[in-house]
């Protein structure tokens, strides 16, 4: 994705040699929803032991309640709304995204060419980005997808469904197979 261009703005493209057994996908585009639900999945996958300190509270609370040492009932309600408010702080970060000029670009439609060496993202013929392999930190192959993990909330979506052929499914599993992504089926 062209991070770190001004508005309006794509990184000009260095024509790289084409290679005639590159994976060439149909035009897709992310959408602003499937958007903030991978990135919210991803904060409870990175985040779940945060979930313990509202538990632990109110485990506190409960034995100091039937202790008797201290009677109160405001600790579930600030830690009930705690927790929503932090579920709710990043809901809001990730919806903000969808709606901000400056990451207009993550939501266009692109066509991919995928080979071993390299992902060309292509608007049209002239203005597109390359994203090499090593900038690829984990993959996975989802039930409806293969989602490239590019850094922390930075991801790629290729849906099953831009490929052209079944051929362009399995080269893509091989490459990610031979590049150490995902294990062998």
């Amino acid at each position: 994705m062209a991070k770190g261009y001004a508005q309006g703005q794509q990184k000009r493209m260095v024509q790289m040699p084409v290679n005639p057994l590159a994976i060439k996908t149909k035009k897709y585009a992310l959408d602003k929803n499937k958007f903030i639900t991978l990135n919210m999945s991803q904060v409870v996958k990175n985040q779940w032991y945060w979930g313990f300190v509202p538990l632990g509270l109110i485990a506190l609370n409960v034995v100091l309640n039937l202790t008797g040492v201290y009677h109160n009932y405001w600790i579930y309600i600030l830690t009930l709304v705690g927790a929503i408010g932090y579920v709710a702080f990043w809901a809001i970060q990730f919806t903000g995204v969808t709606q901000l000029e400056q990451y207009k670009q993550l939501f266009e439609r692109y066509r991919y060419e995928i080979d071993s060496r390299q992902i060309l993202m292509k608007l049209n013929d002239q203005e597109g980005g390359v994203i090499k392999w090593d900038m690829v930190k984990t993959a996975r192959k989802d039930k409806d997808a293969y989602i490239l993990d590019l850094g922390q909330y930075q991801f790629i979506y290729l849906p099953f469904n831009i490929f052209t052929s079944d051929n362009d499914k399995k080269l893509m599993e091989k490459i990610l197979r031979d590049k150490g992504y995902i294990a062998a089926s």
